[in-house]
Parts: structure tokens; sequence; C-alpha cells
């Protein structure tokens, strides 16, 4: 690698002018090409972000050797398909949550990765955002006691399109793909794999789900009370409380910037850490450490956790009805 990191970015989307957006902030990362199917649209994007090369195909982005790694940022139902072009053509991949749309393609993702040895992590931002890896080393420490329970929810208000993302099964919409994998991945982190799931959804006439709740139960008494949607705003909260108190995140919770540490007996504890752009530069920063170090996968989203919760969401989908072609 050269002292830079030369970036790739695949899709020319909201998202990733927002991580195009952060990448500017880490000195030592360079965005080197985009490629989208459309030329012309790669080429507009590039323009904007003045990005020195524009590809018109997944196909000639991935055979630019000068690139380190590639961001994938296309909708979920692209997801699988543009990450095997990528590691088929020895590419180093950050692609975005979800990383597919079931289980079955998550591994043979990840086995490619495995067997040839090219760096793969899936851009769950959560968790490398400072605040909540400050939250996990007091949870650890035993700030709270023995974590008892997980709340989490994640709704917005739409009114969405039977076109838009978030509601057409081509392009792997629903609340629980897009939102819902939020509040799974947070208590997957504080509680880890449940031994028990249950969850109802309302199933809108797309066939992707609008409101779903889903309870986690674990051996161990605890449990998580889970919820994301598309029919109304929520708060975007998450609590997390156990034996010796709690701790209450700021919205929204997969990208706070501070929460506050309810011990018992003691006064409130405001816990921050200052946040630098948008939040993408914390998981774009640790793409980069890896690289570095020669690692093929991060031990912040590591891929046993990417497998596990894709495991969780496909036992979801299985309960409340929804299905992908």
């Amino acid at each position: 690698m050269s002292e830079r990191t030369r970036w790739g970015i695949l899709s020319t989307g909201g998202i990733a002018t927002s991580f195009v957006q952060d990448l500017k902030l880490l000195p030592d990362a360079e965005v080197l090409a985009v490629g989208s199917r459309s030329a012309e649209s790669a080429q507009a994007f590039a323009g904007k972000h003045e990005i020195p090369r524009a590809y018109g195909s997944w196909r000639e982005l991935a055979d630019d050797g000068d690139l380190d790694v590639v961001y994938v940022a296309t909708p979920h139902s692209a997801h699988y398909a543009a990450t095997r072009i990528l590691l088929e053509a020895g590419r180093a991949v950050l692609c975005e949550k979800p990383f597919t749309l079931d289980l079955t393609t998550t591994v043979e993702l990840i086995d490619i990765a495995r067997e040839r040895g090219i760096f793969l992590m899936e851009a769950m931002w959560m968790r490398c955002n400072p605040s909540v890896l400050r939250l996990v080393e007091l949870i650890r420490d035993g700030a709270i006691g023995e974590v008892t329970s997980v709340h989490a929810d994640f709704g917005v208000a739409g009114p969405f399109e039977p076109t838009h993302r978030m509601r057409a099964p081509e392009l792997g919409g629903g609340a629980l793909l897009d939102l819902g994998v939020y509040p799974v991945s947070f208590a997957h982190l504080i509680l880890g794999m449940p031994e028990h799931v249950r969850a109802w959804a309302k199933i809108g006439p797309e066939g992707t789900d609008e409101n779903t709740g889903i309870i986690f139960g674990y051996d161990s008494g605890a449990i998580a009370a889970l919820t994301s949607g598309m029919l109304g705003q929520t708060a975007l909260g998450a609590t997390v409380s156990g034996t010796k108190g709690r701790i209450v995140l700021d919205p929204p919770f997969f990208r706070p910037d501070r929460f506050t540490l309810h011990r018992d007996g003691a006064e409130p504890e405001v816990v921050g850490v200052t946040r630098e752009g948008l939040g993408y530069l914390y998981e774009a920063a640790e793409v980069q450490r890896c690289l570095r170090a020669g690692l093929t996968e991060s031990p912040l989203v590591p891929h046993a956790v990417t497998i596990q919760v894709m495991e969780l969401l496909d036992k979801i989908r299985e309960q409340i009805g929804l299905e992908y072609s």
C-alpha cells in the first residue's frame, strides 16, 4: 500500500456522497475512482467530488489495480453481486449493511474473501462509533452490573412510494433490513446471540414490512425489545439496563454523540465523545488500520458477527413472512 489508502466508490447515491465527504476528513485517505452502472452518473459524481477516475460499470472499477479498497453503497439487493465482482477481482471491500439479503449469500461472500485472503467488512458504522465503543467498555467493566435488558427503536415517518427502496421488494425493501438491522445489531453487540427469537410485523401492499416488533430472549434471563418501522417517527433511542444501573443513549442511538450513565445510588454521568464529520470516518479509519496491519477482517466488525446478525434477520423474516425472490 502507498502512504495513503486509495478508495473506490461503487454507487453514486446519497450514502456514497456522505461517505466521500467523511473520507476527506482522513488525511491518509484518497478517493481515486467511482463506478456506476451509468457512465453519466459516475462522471457527474466524480466531477462533483473531484474524483480522478469515473467508470461506467462495476467491472471496470473492480479491474482498477490501483485501488486498495472499494466501498459498496448500492441498494441492498445489489450488495451481493457488486461485492462478489470486487472480491473476484482481488479488491478489498467495505460493504454497506445489511451485508446481503440472506444468510446463504452472506456466507458465500465471506467464504470467497477468506479463501482468497482478501479484506472484507460490513459497514456497520455503529460498531466503530467512539461513544458506542466507550459504552461497551463501561458495560464490560461492570458499570451497570449484569445486563438485564436492551431496548432500541428505529422508525421513520415516510411516506414512501411503492417503487422506493424502502418499500420495493426487488430492492430489498422493508423496515427490517434498512432500519431494524440497527436495533438487532445493537442488541447483539450488548448481549450476543439470543437463544429465543420472536417477531411480528405489519406487511404492506408491496409485500415488505412496514412496522416490526422483535423480542430476543436469553437463557441468562435477559431480554431485548426492538422495533423498526416506516409509518411514524420514533425517538431513535436505546437503553441498556442492568442489575446496578442503566445507560441511556442520546438519539440517534446508532450514531450517538453522548450517553447518560445512571449508577444506582449515584448522580447521572453524561459521557460524551466528540464526533467528527457525519460519523462514517470511523469505519473508514478502521478499514485503513486493518489494511495496514495486513488483516482480512476487522475485530470491531468481524465476519462472525455479520453472519450471526444475518442469521437473526433470516429468522425474523421467516416469522413475519418477508420473502425476497
